[in-house]
């Protein structure tokens, strides 16, 4: 371990501007004489009278642990161990945990022999800034030191492998779509004081972003801004996946020229992907083809699979399902199950059977176990009227053993997320979500709606259709939003399915009724529903 390890962690972990904030200026001032002007025991003395007349002692731990420091850097001579072990303890119970790593070394070469009070406190600081190569080392150190077996030592071992083992865990939760989880342990961490490191920093906008949980993402990004982590090209990637993934377009794209143009950061294929998704769901397509062009001969980036089919869903949104068949067709990439299931989907919005039953076929041979595929093309059949091929499709699921993904809906509401699921009656406020969907139901009627019931298998009544619609999840999250909320503030809600025909159309209106601002992510796209419209403009 050097002493240079510990400056670069300060770098990363740095917070003391944000934490002199809260002390008290005349407090400040004082570390601030100890740490420029106290050169000698009689400025130091100076110092000490100084603090003392206005009333900030010593014993302060803030004041306590900068004097014994600025005494031992220079003015003494040979500090024995209780010396190093109080300054070690001093950093490891401070705000700024990472001076006691150079304090470490600085005994190390000193020759001092560290004692049983040092490996606990200096293991404490580490916990706390979560580096896990350093705790390693200094593991070894107190195993060659003959203290690793103490009781003390052993239980802040525990902590520092615990504390480093979360983050990773975090990591782990985000890669394996568990973003609820990952949350959960990020909060847990925040409760026992252990500081996030940037690779956590990262997992936790992924998990934002799946969640969407902007709170928590705005809080992020904040906190990255201030220890500095916001400046490095994989940060700013993730920032800006989380900005696009919140819906919110007008961020993101402003964070993408922020960072890549005013910043001389060099974008990456990961960027293009971003950067091609926004302007396709903000409708600038002259904008993307133009980026597109602009990836290939300024920065020299081939297009990847993930850059082809940004350009199907550009054609696709617009209604050319021809074209962007075509478009697949020529492709220098072997079109994959996503870019098939994407000419599905537009299939299915703007019925063109033929291509569907094409695109359905691809996806046959490239992924049998989708069970959206089936869903997207049975419910073509429907909307084409052919029920019959509808319950043949249905009936190969069940052979073949295909389920369903369950549907769910997330509200995110003072920073907390509520989850629901169709006709969900698990929530304590039960009750007032279905007088609400009942007020709903009756409000849109007034207005002109007409549940949109062609999807729905044809075997049921029509009234059935209408009953098992009203309670989509989807609407059920926005009841309950619609219960808690401030009058007219933006509700956001996150679906892990495509959000349906009826649920869109009705969502709208709810918007224009309820004078509600609407932000629903489902599983490929936002919606943003404003004054009975949204921006997607009928197209997902």
């Amino acid at each position: 371990m050097n002493c240079c390890n510990g400056d670069s962690i300060v770098l990363c972990y740095h917070e003391s501007a944000a934490a002199e904030t809260g002390k008290p200026y005349i407090l400040k001032k004082c570390i601030a004489l100890l740490n420029s002007c106290a050169s000698s025991i009689p400025k130091i003395r100076q110092v000490h009278a100084f603090s003392i007349g206005h009333g900030v002692p010593l014993c302060s731990p803030d004041m306590g642990k900068h004097s014994i420091f600025t005494l031992c850097s220079d003015k003494i001579t040979h500090p024995n161990i209780f010396t190093w072990d109080t300054m070690i303890r001093g950093y490891a119970e401070s705000e700024d945990p990472a001076p006691a790593l150079c304090v470490y070394q600085r005994l190390r070469v000193s020759s001092v022999q560290p004692d049983t009070r040092t490996y606990p406190f200096l293991l404490k600081a580490i916990s706390k800034l979560m580096v896990l190569k350093e705790g390693e080392k200094v593991h070894c150190a107190a195993l060659k030191d003959g203290l690793e077996s103490l009781v003390f030592v052993q239980n802040a071992l525990i902590h520092l492998y615990a504390a480093c083992g979360q983050a990773q865990m975090i990591n782990g939760y985000t890669v394996n779509n568990q973003p609820n989880e990952a949350l959960n342990l990020y909060r847990q961490m925040g409760l026992e004081g252990v500081k996030p490191d940037g690779f956590t920093l990262v997992s936790l906008l992924t998990a934002s972003a799946e969640l969407g949980a902007l709170a928590l993402g705005k809080m992020t990004h904040v906190y990255m801004t201030k220890v500095g982590l916001d400046t490095n090209l994989h940060a700013a990637n993730s920032l800006c996946k989380m900005w696009k993934y919140q819906g919110c377009k007008e961020t993101f794209l402003w964070l993408r020229k922020e960072k890549y143009e005013i910043e001389r950061l060099v974008p990456t294929e990961i960027t293009f992907v971003g950067v091609l998704y926004a302007y396709s769901h903000c409708g600038m397509a002259d904008e993307r083809f133009a980026y597109f062009e602009k990836m290939q001969k300024v920065f020299g980036i081939v297009p990847k699979i993930e850059h082809c089919g940004c350009m199907v869903d550009l054609l696709s949104r617009a209604g050319l399902v021809k074209q962007a068949y075509d478009y697949i067709r020529q492709m220098p990439i072997e079109p994959n199950a996503v870019i098939w299931r994407s000419l599905l989907a537009a299939c299915t919005t703007h019925g063109n059977l033929a291509i569907g039953e094409i695109a359905r076929e691809q996806l046959t041979s490239l992924d049998p176990q989708h069970s959206g595929d089936y869903v997207l093309l049975s419910n073509l059949y429907a909307s084409e009227r052919c029920f019959s091929d509808a319950h043949e499709l249905r009936k190969t699921m069940l052979k073949d053993g295909v389920r369903k993904v369950p549907g769910f809906s997330h509200v995110e509401l003072a920073n907390r997320v509520h989850e629901f699921v169709m006709g969900d009656k698990s929530h304590p406020q039960t009750e007032a979500i279905y007088a609400m969907l009942s007020e709903m139901k009756r409000r849109l009627k007034l207005e002109g709606y007409a549940p949109h019931t062609s999807n729905v298998l044809a075997d049921i009544e029509e009234e059935e259709k209408e009953t098992a619609l009203v309670y989509h999840c989807e609407k059920i999250a926005i009841a309950f939003a619609l219960i808690n909320a401030p009058p007219g503030s933006l509700i956001r809600i996150m679906k892990n399915l495509s959000v349906c025909a009826d649920c869109h159309i009705a969502i709208k209106l709810v918007s224009k009724i309820f004078e509600h601002e609407i932000v629903a992510r489902d599983l490929s796209r936002f919606h943003h529903f404003r004054d009975g419209k949204c921006s997607c403009k009928d197209y997902w």
